[in-house]
Formats: C-alpha cells, structure tokens, sequence
C-alpha cells in the first residue's frame, strides 16, 4: 500500500459522488404523469394493469390477431375490444406525444409499434371498435 493516502480518499471520494442521486432521489417515488383522455372512458384493463403490463398486452394481441386471426379481446369484465393499437387504444389516446411518448421517453425505452402503425395528426380511425365488435357478432 504504497499509495493508500492518494487511494482510499479516492474511493470514498468516487462511493461519494456515485451515491448522491440516490441519497438526494430518496423518499421521492418517480411517476410520470401522462396526459389522459378527457372523456375518461374505462380502459381494457385497470390503470395499474395497464401501466405495468401494456407491452405485453399489445404483443399478445399482434401475436394472437395476426397469427391466430383471433381478433377479439375479453376482459374480466366481459367486454369486448378490437385486437388493435391503432383502432382501440389511440381511439382513446389520441395524442401519442402527450400519451406514449411522455412516459417512454422519460424511462428511455423506444418501443417498435411506431415502425409499422404511423399516425399522423389528421389520421381518423378507420373502423371504431364498437363496431367491429357488433359486426363481427362475437
């Protein structure tokens, strides 16, 4: 240890400067708040399901809807939603930037969806889910 008095002041000195975001971020829970419809309409799953498993939801739905042909979704509740990002969920989130964006951006993930499903701000909806759903007669 023939440099111990440059070496340990070092170490604390870096354990120091690498431990005050967490000790300063402490106590503070990290939410983002992103912008909601305001027609606030129930959502396909609850709002923490939602928040935490949405990826995974919208995977199941490309994987069942384009290799399955399965097309419809059953909550728990019994209700029924288009297998579709475009035409169920931005029916409600219309504003990706406000929605999607805010959060993902904020936890550094680029999700893949945006590479086939392009909106732009004049895009409609083609068909409303409520009535594919009725016409689909499922």
């Amino acid at each position: 240890m023939y440099n111990a008095k440059y070496i340990i002041p070092g170490i604390l000195f870096f354990l120091a400067l690498a431990l005050v975001p967490v000790v300063y971020n402490m106590g503070h829970p990290f939410e983002v708040k992103p912008e909601l419809p305001k027609d606030q309409k129930e959502c396909v799953l609850d709002t923490r399901e939602m928040r935490d498993k949405h990826m995974q939801l919208l995977n199941e739905w490309r994987n069942e809807a384009v290799r399955d042909g399965s097309r419809i979704f059953v909550n728990a509740k019994g209700q029924k939603y288009v297998k579709s990002l475009t035409n169920t969920c931005m029916s409600c989130h219309t504003d990706k930037t406000k929605f999607c964006d805010r959060c993902h951006e904020t936890v550094g993930v680029a999700p893949y969806c945006w590479d086939c499903h392009n909106l732009t701000p004049d895009q409609k909806t083609p068909i409303p889910p409520t009535a594919t759903v009725a016409a689909g007669g499922h």
